[in-house]
């Protein structure tokens, strides 16, 4: 079924008003068990029960950028070891490794291999990273296509009961409210697959910043499907990253080294130095 018009318009452009009735009276009456909370508690549930069993997941990818009226077009590869850390390299003519993205538990590496620079930083010096509210467990919720809460390395039936959820036909909302952060995840109530993400950070004196995260065309993977289609929308300050990134030949490859090496002939940058370096790709 396609996505309802009206839904996939409330998850980007406004948070959800989450009903917060709160009590003058010291005395805590215990809420009957309603059949809406039966039928929430089985959505998410049955969401969560989508997540991938597999330690790696891997593929061939294609990766599309625009930021502004610069678009950059390559191939390359993605590489991920649950719980460690997420790698994208990115191929130049197909064959030549141009740039690579790494993200682990304490940092965030960045590598312009054509002109041998490098950054490396923790999450919190990174601006979009900081102001999306987004670590390494966040991150990778994102890209497994899962459901995750700040700070939290893993889902258990505590962190599932502090969702909210708003059912329409058979496309399902499911929110998260934390300090200036508002997350939320749209969802099929049919099969539980996360179609859409969605971050919102709002902040009087720094402004807001979003993102959005589309996926599509899910493939089979470990008697489960994972999907094959990303569009990425980050927006922050007026300015806008798009980004799109197509999987092929998914894998569950684990023969690799898991961090990245940097030799003494790369140079340390600041993020805006190699961003602009990468977009001249």
């Amino acid at each position: 079924m396609r996505i309802s018009g009206i839904f996939k318009v409330a998850i980007v452009a406004m948070p959800l008003a989450l009903a917060s009735c709160k009590s003058t009276k010291n005395v805590v009456t215990e809420k009957p068990v309603t059949q809406e909370m039966l039928q929430t508690q089985e959505i998410l549930q049955k969401v969560s029960g989508n997540t991938q069993d597999a330690k790696f997941i891997t593929s061939k990818l294609r990766f599309q950028a625009q930021i502004g009226n610069q678009d950059i077009s390559l191939t390359g590869n993605l590489r991920m070891k649950r719980d460690d850390v997420i790698r994208l390299q990115l191929m130049a003519f197909g064959f030549v490794e141009a740039a690579r993205l790494e993200f682990t538990k304490d940092y965030v590496l960045i590598m312009d291999r054509i002109n041998k620079q490098y950054l490396r930083a923790p999450y919190e010096q990174i601006d979009f990273l900081r102001n999306s509210g987004l670590n390494f467990y966040s991150l990778q919720a994102l890209f497994w296509n899962e459901l995750f809460q700040p700070g939290q390395s893993q889902l258990g039936q505590e962190q599932i009961d502090k969702f909210q959820t708003n059912i329409g036909g058979n496309d399902v909302i499911i929110s998260l409210t934390q300090d200036k952060m508002t997350y939320k995840w749209l969802a099929n109530r049919t099969d539980g697959k996360v179609r859409m993400a969605n971050i919102l950070y709002q902040d009087r004196i720094h402004g807001n910043s979003q993102l959005n995260w589309d996926y599509s065309e899910f493939k089979p993977l470990n008697q489960k499907s994972f999907p094959t289609e990303s569009k990425i929308l980050f927006t922050s300050g007026g300015k806008e990253v798009n980004v799109n990134i197509t999987l092929n030949y998914l894998g569950n490859e684990s023969d690799w080294e898991t961090r990245t090496s940097i030799s003494s002939k790369y140079k340390e940058v600041k993020v805006d130095d190699i961003l602009r370096r990468f977009m001249s790709l």
